[in-house]
């Protein structure tokens, strides 16, 4: 991967459909976030024209599933193919993983596997959607094996697009998406990389305090058009976390177009804003100019 030839590093995409058309979420859901996130189009891309995608933008991305198969009864995309189509297109896709906390032992053994033998950076968590606090001990076997190896804890935060407009938010609470509880991962593993995925609404306070007083965590952009974005997340990204604030879009529901193109009208400073688009990330990742 040439990070000097990237214009931006994405840090916030999904893989929604597998090779065989197994799709992440059942059609209730994915109909109502497509219309809660107002998706024109084609929204399901392959993991190949995710990559096609981003490379005729001069973008790299960090990909992934969500496994909440103990919540929902869908299965996940593999990872292991996401992981491939990674390893097939290394110019502009990241992998990441992601792995039930109720798959216990197996899912610990698996998490493990994922990034010494398929070169996984990082595991996607969604504590909504798989229904757990981040602080409960039953995902601290992950976290020990992500923190040990060096890889990435990614947390979705704050509401959640799935789910919204459904009757009951389709069984989805949001509460166990409140980043005070990742606060409690931080603390427990000091050395752990994390990512609070997006602005945290109504969390987003706290977000920033975590963000402030846990050198580990960072926040990405992603899910909101930038023109929504609250304020003291934009005076924060100016000036105290200006190292550790990192685009994402979370393409495919909301494309890196659109959000670009919102972010250019924001008053960030001409300093910060390649940080935020490509420094940031690349950092964090472990990548180089010449490579990865």
């Amino acid at each position: 991967m040439d990070v000097a030839e990237l214009t931006a590093i994405d840090v916030h995409t999904h893989c929604e459909v597998s090779s065989k058309g197994q799709a992440s979420l059942s059609e209730d859901l994915h109909d109502a976030s497509s219309a809660y996130f107002k998706v024109e189009g084609r929204r399901k891309p392959t993991l190949q024209e995710t990559a096609t995608y981003y490379r005729e933008r001069k973008m790299a991305a960090v990909i992934f599933t969500v496994d909440a198969e103990h919540a929902t009864g869908t299965e996940p995309v593999p990872n292991e193919e996401v992981a491939e189509a990674a390893a097939a297109n290394p110019d502009v896709l990241i992998p990441f993983a992601s792995i039930d906390p109720f798959r216990g032992r197996a899912g610990v053994k698996q998490a493990r596997r994922l990034v010494e033998e398929y070169g996984v950076r990082g595991f996607k968590f969604h504590p909504s959607i798989q229904g757990f606090f981040p602080n409960d001990r039953l995902a601290y076997g992950l976290y020990e094996v992500i923190e040990e190896t060096g890889a990435i804890a990614l947390f979705h935060t704050g509401q959640t697009g799935i789910g919204a407009g459904v009757p009951g938010g389709g069984g989805i609470r949001l509460k166990y998406s409140n980043p005070m509880y990742v606060d409690d991962v931080a603390a427990d593993f000091p050395h752990l990389k994390i990512i609070l995925a997006h602005p945290s609404f109504p969390w987003q306070d706290e977000a920033l305090a975590v963000a402030t007083h846990k050198p580990g965590v960072h926040i990405d952009l992603s899910g909101w058009s930038p023109k929504y974005f609250p304020p003291q997340l934009v005076q924060y990204a100016n000036t105290l976390l200006k190292d550790k604030v990192l685009f994402g879009s979370d393409y495919p529901v909301l494309t890196p177009d659109r959000w670009l193109a919102d972010f250019d009208k924001l008053p960030i400073k001409d300093e910060v804003r390649p940080k935020i688009l490509k420094e940031n990330a690349a950092r964090l990742l472990g990548l180089t100019d010449s490579g990865s």
